[in-house]
């Protein structure tokens, strides 16, 4: 590991200063409310689960024990919190909201999304997308390993309502983000249609992604020819970027595609999509061929990229 020059220190600290300028959090009041950020955020956690404990908040949210009680007085003599022993273990107590204490949350949470919902609305979705990937990849590159609890990412073969999803959120995603007619979706319908029809589960498959049981990637593995399969449509949702699936399931389709016997793997993309494309360079595939159209109401270049298995 390599120390950090200063030119990195000074940009991560120019960051922190304008992002907590941005969102507000050196004004006394988050978001015109009666709380400190501090405040707020127990009273999230107070919301969002099942009876906690003082100690669990405190190690959670790396909070001094001293000045979590200090919060949590403060919350009893507004009425927006009670305590309960706990049936487990009777030295402890068990923290819950109040009526009015569920209405505080829910307003504090209401404003929070409208001020989070304004300043992505003001972005260009193309902008707002990569803004979320690079979230995401900070989020993961300094959260602690030992402590996060990372979602469950499965993979699984294709069935009944699958095919559908797969049209509709490529004709949605590529829409907001890129700007493209419906003529994209049309091919992707004709494409998943064809897959159907002919599919052959001996050298073909589509397998889809799920994150914590929830359908948030795609991709499709075809037969060209006998020695030639093809990748297509490879999709993951925008909160579910930044976590490898979009590998993982081009790993997949390479992993299957040696297994049943093809030599070479093709796929067909645009240059504008940067993320696909750093995977599909990541995995060994070489661009061959590039032209230029206007297939789906925009100026492209199309790419066509080869792995030799």
């Amino acid at each position: 590991m390599t120390a950090a020059s200063r030119a990195a220190i000074e940009s991560v600290r120019s960051f922190n200063r304008f992002y907590t300028r941005k969102i507000g959090v050196l004004q006394e009041r988050l978001l015109r409310s009666p709380f400190s950020l501090a405040e707020a955020r127990v009273l999230y956690e107070l919301g969002t689960r099942q009876d906690p404990v003082a100690a669990a908040l405190s190690r959670d949210l790396d909070l001094d024990f001293g000045y979590l009680s200090r919060i949590l007085r403060g919350f009893e003599k507004r009425h927006l919190i009670r305590r309960s022993r706990s049936p487990r273990d009777g030295r402890s107590q068990l923290l819950s909201l109040t009526r009015s204490g569920r209405a505080a949350f829910r307003s504090l949470d209401a404003r929070s999304r409208a001020e989070t919902g304004k300043l992505l609305g003001a972005m260009p979705s193309r902008e707002r997308t990569e803004m979320i990937d690079a979230m995401a990849i900070i989020q993961r590159n300094l959260g602690d390993r030992n402590d996060v609890k990372l979602p469950r990412v499965r993979l699984r073969r294709h069935r009944p309502g699958d095919i559908g999803w797969v049209v509709e959120r490529h004709g949605r995603l590529y829409a907001d983000e890129y700007g493209w007619d419906e003529r994209f979706e049309a091919l992707v319908a004709q494409i998943v249609a064809d897959f159907i029809r002919n599919l052959d589960p001996a050298g073909e498959r589509c397998w889809i992604a799920e994150l914590n049981g929830r359908r948030v990637g795609s991709v499709f593995l075809v037969r060209k020819n006998l020695r030639v399969a093809r990748l297509r449509l490879l999709l993951v949702e925008p909160e579910a970027r930044g976590m490898g699936i979009g590998g993982r399931l081009v790993d997949e389709c390479i992993a299957f595609a040696r297994r049943a016997g093809y030599r070479k793997l093709t796929l067909w993309t645009n240059d504008v999509l940067h993320a696909a494309r750093r995977i599909y360079e990541h995995a060994g595939f070489e661009l061959v061929r590039e032209e230029p159209h206007k297939r789906f109401g925009d100026r492209l270049v199309g790419q066509t990229w080869d792995l030799k298995l």
